[in-house]
């Protein structure tokens, strides 16, 4: 263990013998602290949150303070960053709240780059990655792989699906498909441009698959008719295809409306 004379820990904290802390930092009560992790110098972590292995966070970074929520009312909540995530310079990320499950969560290996918010009870999955200046609501639900383009804002209880691409600067207030890509400009709404090609090549998705979730957008994106039909039009033509599914179900299942 690795721990600067300079740095405050309070005695309840639990780290491990592995893990290095920087000068100035501030780690808070009920922290857990997992193996190889490093924590930079000025870092504050207020209370109740566990680190997993390997994750690095830079200076000025302060995660685990309480929510910008005016429901919450000091109830024990929790912050949970998963392993082999980087979580960049002067990043908030805050706690779960009483009504929204008390819990934020972190996913393993995501990159949060310089100066993100997530806010109080969001939850993100494994691989996501948030470019600079991006800023979540509260209970906003982010899917595997999903990248946020910086600058861009999402509203309370959006959500992004799995392996999505938003492209910078765009403001968010219904859910995002999975496996599309989408931005916005300006004061209008985000368009979904198709499937994230570069990304799902990148992960080694089939190309029979991108063509499959290709004419999945054609059918749902580029037309006026109900959506009940487009979707039951996706389900018959492509939904033995589990990528195909994904998408289907997560615009049956969305609540705020999803983006075509």
């Amino acid at each position: 263990m690795t721990i600067h004379p300079t740095a405050i820990i309070d005695p309840s904290a639990e780290i491990d013998s592995s893990a290095a802390i920087g000068p100035y930092a501030l780690i808070g009560p009920r922290v857990v602290i997992g193996p190889e992790v490093e924590i930079s110098g000025h870092v504050f972590i207020d209370k109740d949150t566990t680190i997993g292995r390997a994750t690095r966070i830079f200076p000025f970074a302060a995660v685990g303070g309480d929510p910008q929520d005016l429901k919450y009312c000091g109830e024990p909540t929790r912050l949970l960053i998963g392993e082999h995530c980087t979580i960049r310079e002067s990043t908030t990320i805050h706690r779960g709240t009483g009504q929204g499950g008390g819990l934020t969560e972190i996913g393993d290996g995501c990159l949060i780059m310089a100066t993100v918010h997530v806010a109080h009870d969001c939850r993100l999955g494994p691989g996501v990655i948030l470019s600079s200046y991006a800023v979540l609501a509260g209970h906003v639900m982010v899917g595997e792989g999903a990248i946020i383009g910086g600058l861009s804002a999402i509203h309370q209880f959006c959500r992004v699906g799995c392996h999505a691409f938003l492209g910078g600067g765009s403001g968010v207030v219904k859910d995002l498909p999975p496996y599309m890509a989408g931005a916005s400009s300006g004061s209008r709404d985000v368009t979904i441009s198709g499937p994230n090609v570069v990304g799902l090549r990148r992960r080694d998705v089939p190309l029979e698959t991108i063509r499959v979730l290709k004419e999945v957008f054609n059918i749902i994106c580029r037309n006026h008719r109900p959506l009940a039909e487009v979707l039951a039009e996706a389900e018959e033509s492509f939904g033995q295809v589990p990528e195909a599914r994904v998408v289907i179900d997560f615009y049956r299942s969305s609540e705020r409306g999803v983006y075509r």
